[in-house]
C-alpha cells in the first residue's frame, strides 16, 4: 500500500494495517496533508481485502495535538482531486464511511481532533500518559467530527456538555472511568496489546466484521450526520471571529484567551 510521511503504514500477515500518525515533532498535529493522508489510508484499507482491522496511533508518544494551529496561511487550501472542500472534510468522511473495525491506540496528548477521532472510532486502548482534552470553548469555537452527539452516546449528556463546556484535562484513569476508553496498559504495552487485540478480532470473517460494525452503526447514523451539518455550518461561523482570533493569538503567545473584553 502506499503511504505518507505523514502516515505511515505496516500491514502484517493477520491482516492488521497499523497507522502512525507521523508529525512528532508538532505531536502530531494536523495539517492539510496529514488530513489527506489519514483520508487515503482509510479510503485504501477499506478497499484493500488483505486489511481486516486498522489500528491506528500517534508517532513519538503521543497520539495527536489535534488541528495545527500554526499551519494557517488564511487562504482556502485547494480542492482535492475528488472535489472534497479540503483535507479535513475528507478525512471526516473517511472516517465515518470506514466499514471495518478501527481501533485507536491512544498514549500523550489527544486534543481537539486528536481526541474527536478516538472517540469516534471502534476501540480505544489508552496508555497511562494519556492527557486527553475538548478544547473547542477554549479555543471560541464548537465540537468536530461529530463529538457533540459520539461523546454523548458515549460517557451521557452531564458528563458530555461539563466536559465540552470546561475544557478540562482528562487523565487516563478519569478516561476509563468515563468510558472514553477500553483499558488503560502501561505506555511500553500498549501497541503491542492493541495490535494483539486487532489480531484477535482480525481472525474473524471480514464480511461478517462488516456486518456487525454496519448493525452497530445503524441506530446512530442520521443522529452523527445531524451533528456534522450543525458543527460544520456553527465552526464556519465562529471561525475567524473575534473570539477565535484571540483564542489563536492566546496559543500563540503561550498565554490565556481573554474573552471578557467581547462582553462590553
Amino acid at each position: 500500500m502506499p503511504e505518507s510521511e505523514f502516515v505511515l503504514r505496516d500491514l502484517d500477515d493477520e491482516g492488521v494495517l497499523f497507522a502512525t500518525l507521523n508529525r512528532p515533532e508538532k505531536k502530531n498535529a494536523f495539517h492539510e496533508a496529514q488530513w489527506d493522508a489519514l483520508t487515503d489510508c482509510l479510503y485504501e484499507a477499506r478497499d484493500d481485502p488483505r486489511v481486516a482491522v486498522v489500528v491506528l496511533a500517534g508517532a513519538d508518544g503521543n497520539f495527536s495535538s489535534g488541528v495545527d494551529l500554526g499551519s494557517f496561511s488564511g487562504e482556502p487550501p485547494p480542492p482535492r482531486k475528488d472535489g472534497k472542500k479540503s483535507g479535513f472534510f475528507a478525512c471526516v468522511d473517511a472516517l465515518f464511511e470506514f466499514d471495518k473495525p478501527l481501533l485507536s491506540s491512544v498514549q500523550g496528548v489527544a486534543i481537539g481532533g486528536g481526541c474527536t477521532i478516538a472517540v469516534a472510532s471502534d476501540i480505544v486502548y489508552a496508555g497511562e500518559s494519556l492527557r486527553m482534552r475538548l478544547p473547542f470553548a477554549n479555543l471560541g469555537l464548537v465540537p468536530e467530527i461529530a463529538s457533540s452527539y459520539t461523546l454523548q452516546t458515549t460517557v451521557g449528556r452531564q458528563r458530555a456538555n461539563e466536559l465540552m463546556f470546561t475544557a478540562e484535562w482528562i487523565d487516563a484513569a478519569r478516561a476509563l472511568e468515563l468510558g472514553l476508553c477500553a483499558r488503560v496498559l502501561p505506555d511500553d504495552e500498549l501497541h503491542d496489546s492493541t495490535l494483539a487485540k486487532a489480531r484477535e478480532i482480525a481472525q474473524w470473517s471480514v464480511p461478517s466484521l462488516r456486518a456487525i460494525k454496519q448493525t452497530l452503526q445503524a441506530p446512530h447514523k442520521d443522529a452523527i450526520q445531524a451533528a456534522r451539518e450543525i458543527e460544520d455550518e456553527l465552526m464556519m461561523k465562529l471561525a475567524g471571529s473575534p473570539e477565535n482570533i484571540e483564542a489563536v493569538t492566546a496559543f500563540m503567545q503561550k498565554r490565556k484567551p481573554d474573552f471578557k473584553q467581547f462582553r462590553k
